[in-house]
């Protein structure tokens, strides 16, 4: 009769345990909006304290170098804190199984810290995106402002360093070359040097609309060709350097939600309650 009653106990439990979902969504939603909100609160917290610290007048405010260190231990601790609630939320107001092995509910629980953690960068990632789609298509819409003799793009400051001269030639006669000097800029930077027979193009648009002599426009060509590498060199380790802490700040978070939510699961199972 014993032995009747457990199997019937066991089966009715499997066969409920096999229809219930190993998932608890509403838990994991609530982990994943208070890890977004946090995220965003510290962010823009970060940014205020950020830009109070710095001055655009020379030798006031902080370093360049200090403002990069701070702005990756801000992000990291961001995604820390943020992720570390989040993740324990998600683990304490999940449903407490009553029949599953305590390994599988660690695991579990671990899973919904890391999945809360996940919406939560989905979200924040897609809010973000149309934030940024807004603004673009606001300053599109408004009209660009007419600039005359001004050429567009990234390398606009070294066409018009290369252009420059005190002859007081109009420099309208440039205009029109100033965006094929940009994509010749461009196709040398890609190529990591100018190829010869666009430095004798530039060396000869130079000295025309400059007035300086064929050497000294090749040592200009030479030199803007330069600084525009080293920028340009210089913004690619930016780049890097910010994708890959930003990496390891993604890393942390997700660690800490997952582990969160392993606590948040104990102190879940752990709760005595009193009739």
């Amino acid at each position: 009769m014993d032995n009747f009653a457990e199997t019937t106990f066991s089966t009715t439990h499997a066969h409920q345990e096999a229809h219930a979902s190993g998932v608890s969504w509403s838990a994991v939603f609530a982990g994943a909006f208070a890890i977004a909100s946090l995220a965003l609160i510290l962010l823009a917290l970060g940014s205020g304290l950020g830009l109070s610290s710095v001055s655009l007048w020379s030798n006031e405010g902080v370093s360049s170098s200090t403002i990069g260190t701070a702005t990756i231990l801000w992000l990291i601790f961001a995604e820390l804190a943020s992720s570390a609630m989040g993740g324990y939320l998600a683990g304490r107001l999940r449903t407490k199984w009553s029949t599953v092995h305590s390994d599988e509910v660690y695991f579990r629980d671990t899973v919904h810290g890391f999945i809360a953690w996940s919406v939560a960068l989905v979200v924040t990632a897609a809010f973000l995106g149309a934030a940024a789609t807004s603004l673009t298509g606001a300053s599109l819409s408004s009209g660009p402002v007419p600039r005359p003799n001004v050429s567009e793009g990234p390398n606009a400051y070294f066409v018009d360093a290369l252009f420059r001269g005190d002859t007081g030639k109009d420099d309208a006669l440039t205009a029109s070359k100033r965006g094929e000097v940009s994509v010749i800029f461009a196709n040398a930077l890609k190529l990591g040097s100018m190829p010869a027979n666009d430095q004798s193009y530039l060396d000869q648009l130079v000295s025309r609309d400059t007035g300086l002599s064929a050497s000294d426009a090749d040592k200009r060509v030479i030199a803007t060709l330069t600084d525009a590498q080293q920028t340009s060199e210089k913004a690619r380790k930016a780049i890097a350097h910010t994708l890959l802490w930003a990496f390891i700040a993604l890393l942390i978070g997700a660690f800490s939600a997952s582990f969160a939510a392993t606590l948040g699961g104990r102190q879940r199972d752990h709760v005595i309650t009193t009739l």
